[in-house]
């Protein structure tokens, strides 16, 4: 846990837009691999095999009846800016932009995009974790970068700002 913990989790609030659910599935994730530690193969590094897990948990968790019936009311806390600090404000905002780009694309293509960018995953890693064919992984990681890109492009003309390249 604690070498994977923050992995685990960030990958569970992305899969699902909530603390509360991340935090659930997290647990849930690590009782799953202190229960069944003695079946990992080492096929996989262990990252791919916590996060397969994790991708499969939050999946089980969006199905479940209880999920689709319950809205639960998101929770924000409020960050201080320090409105002298322009760049860090610019910083900000860009980052806020890609995310919500990136949020708002399906889920599979989320997927492909943060198990390259943020954990680094080879392609065919990323086709296990998946459980999908590398080609497909790979398919999958282009059109979450070129909507991403053509999102941020279209956002910037529409704004008058340079051009995301």
């Amino acid at each position: 846990m604690g070498t994977y913990g923050k992995d685990v989790w960030n990958f569970a609030y992305f899969l699902t837009h909530r603390r509360e659910l991340a935090d659930d599935i997290a647990q849930e994730v690590f009782i799953k691999v202190y229960e069944h530690l003695y079946n990992f193969r080492g096929q996989s590094s262990v990252k791919t095999w916590l996060l397969a897990i994790t991708r499969n948990t939050a999946r089980d968790v969006l199905r479940s009846a209880w999920i689709r019936r319950v809205t639960l009311m998101p929770f924000h806390k409020e960050t201080a800016a320090n409105p002298s600090a322009e760049q860090e404000t610019i910083d900000k905002l860009m980052t806020q932009q890609v995310w919500a780009v990136v949020f708002g694309l399906p889920r599979k293509l989320r997927e492909a995009l943060l198990l390259s960018s943020h954990y680094g995953l080879s392609m065919n890693e990323m086709a296990e974790t998946l459980q999908v064919s590398v080609g497909t992984a790979k398919s999958r990681l282009h059109r979450a970068r070129a909507a991403v890109s053509r999102k941020l492009s279209e956002d910037a003309v529409m704004t008058g700002e340079e051009e995301w390249t």
